[in-house]
């Protein structure tokens, strides 16, 4: 049984935002994301949010490969 590990990544300038996760954190990688961009020390906006969030959504629907 192996364990496949995810990863999304948001680069704008030298800035850089990358959150690896597997099948079983993709809810609380959302709430981290969604936390982070409430943030206002950070510069994550709400659409950078928005955009993670989708890559993570279609991540988790993309069927397995390796099987």
């Amino acid at each position: 049984m192996s364990h496949e590990l995810s990863v999304v990544a948001l680069i704008r300038g030298k800035e850089r935002f990358v959150y690896i996760f597997d099948d079983n954190s993709g809810e609380e990688l959302l709430e981290a994301i969604r936390s982070q961009a409430a943030n206002p020390r950070l510069s994550l906006s709400w659409f950078d949010a928005a955009v993670l969030a989708e890559r993570v959504r279609q991540q988790a629907a993309t069927p397995n490969r390796a099987e």
